[in-house]
């Protein structure tokens, strides 16, 4: 089957549910966008994986389940979302053993699977009949908005932009610390702001 590989491009808050989040996915060739809802727990958990310098001092379910991955000598070739139905969508996590080269194809909530990818840096993909049925093209000032999503949300708030980058670091070691993963991630894009401002 010919598969579309997509791109995260941003987790923000779900306009649809409340206390809910969208992942928005992308086909970098036609920019169409797959917006699939996510619960707070996923989202959390996705972006830490994409954070790769934010370690929770306990592992999260999906450190957990990736530990487990390589001790068994798996590895993760590909995360594939096959179908959507009422608006739920479909996906597969395809793991393959280092050591036998056996395939092995579980079948995962779409936002867990993500998570899974964004460990291993595996590709994600889906069908075109999922583009067709639930891929938006948003219009370029919409895609420009969603871009800036996150950072700008977080340049917005004072009491970020008015601390030091030391009481920033001890606000975002204290965050981790404290499982405030939320925060972190704020902290965390306060301070890359401000590093690409000095680059």
């Amino acid at each position: 089957m010919d598969y579309k590989q997509l791109i995260i491009r941003g987790i923000s808050y779900s306009q649809t549910q409340s206390g809910a989040y969208a992942l928005l996915l992308e086909h970098e060739e036609t920019h169409i966008k797959l917006p699939v809802v996510i619960g707070n727990f996923e989202a959390q958990s996705i972006s830490l994986g994409l954070e790769k310098d934010i370690h929770p001092p306990r592992p999260l379910t999906h450190d957990l389940f990736t530990k487990f991955i390589v001790s068994a000598n798996y590895e993760l070739v590909s995360v594939i979302i096959y179908q959507i139905v009422d608006g739920v969508f479909f996906s597969n996590i395809n793991f393959k053993s280092k050591t036998t080269e056996e395939e092995l194809i579980l079948d995962a909530r779409t936002s867990d699977a993500v998570a899974m990818a964004v460990r291993f840096d595996a590709p994600i993909f889906t069908t075109q009949q999922v583009l067709n049925e639930a891929g938006i093209l948003l219009e370029l000032e919409d895609v420009a908005k969603e871009e800036q999503g996150f950072s700008e949300t977080v340049q917005n708030e004072d009491n970020l932009t008015s601390l030091s980058m030391e009481e920033l670091q001890k606000l975002l070691d204290d965050a981790v610390r404290e499982e405030d993963y939320d925060t972190a991630l704020e902290i965390q894009e306060e301070i890359k702001r401000r590093k690409k401002k000095i680059d």
